[in-house]
């Protein structure tokens, strides 16, 4: 069973963590993931870094500027990832845009994710219908799950049509807009958490985008199955630094 479903069968609510690879330093990656698994995160979606990430705000933007500076490739982070199931077992997704993997050759990236353990891929800019068309026998040969976004502009047709094609998880996309952090969330954003909620999707719903701290986080999950904390963890990393992880996580868990 992919480890992203075992998580799921979990009876608690979901935290799930977003970073940059190779920020704030090239060799980060793997000491950010043990500090976080260390600290009872439940998933990590690690970030491809791309010259050009158009759904990120400007906190991710820099992230991955800074990484690519810092000399972060595609290789280099399966190099860093080699062992990285010696020592992690909660589910880790890699999220990035579709240039750099097809740039690296599709089946060639599947197959170094398979063996290094990758549980899925979050590809923003890769419709779901091309997806499911082109791509999908290829991710399932692999046992890689891919994870679809919807915003509050989603039509439910579409909504339906990602259940049906998904597994793992749906990516809620708290609002229309890039990533970045918000101290809370208003009745725009719980009427279309609500929303989603009623129609009883098969597949888990995970919110995203705009999510800082504990009251954000709670009202997330209110009615969803997790949250992720991605610009708000990036600065808190620029801030404080990797040793300091823990802190973080047990302010949003507070």
């Amino acid at each position: 069973m992919n480890r992203i479903d075992q998580k799921f069968q979990e009876d608690k609510k979901l935290l799930s963590i977003y970073f940059s690879a190779g920020h704030p330093n090239l060799e980060d990656t793997v000491p950010i993931l043990k500090n976080l698994q260390a600290a009872g995160v439940d998933m990590v979606e690690i970030g491809l870094p791309f010259s050009d990430p158009l759904a990120d705000g400007p906190t991710i933007q820099e992230s991955s500027t800074k990484a690519l500076q810092n000399g972060m490739t595609t290789d280099k982070l399966f190099a860093q990832l080699e062992n990285i199931r010696e020592e992690i077992s909660i589910p880790l997704v890699l999220m990035g845009y579709f240039n750099p993997m097809m740039q690296y050759g599709i089946e060639k990236f599947c197959q170094r994710c398979e063996t290094i353990g990758i549980d899925g891929l979050i590809i923003p800019d890769l419709p779901v219908d091309v997806y499911h068309e082109q791509y999908k026998k290829l991710f399932d040969q692999h046992g890689l799950y891919n994870m679809f976004l919807i915003t509050p502009q989603t039509p439910e047709k579409r909504i339906r049509y990602i259940d049906d094609v998904s597994n793992g998880f749906i990516y809620m996309v708290s609002s229309a807009s890039v990533t970045g952090a918000k101290n809370t969330f208003g009745t725009t954003q719980t009427s279309y958490f609500e929303r989603i909620a009623a129609m009883q999707l098969t597949t888990p719903t995970v919110v995203g985008f705009g999510i800082s701290n504990a009251e954000t986080y709670t009202a997330a999950t209110t009615h969803s199955r997790g949250a992720i904390i991605g610009s708000a963890f990036i600065k808190f990393l620029e801030e404080k630094g990797v040793a300091h992880i823990e802190e973080f996580i047990r302010s949003i868990r507070a």
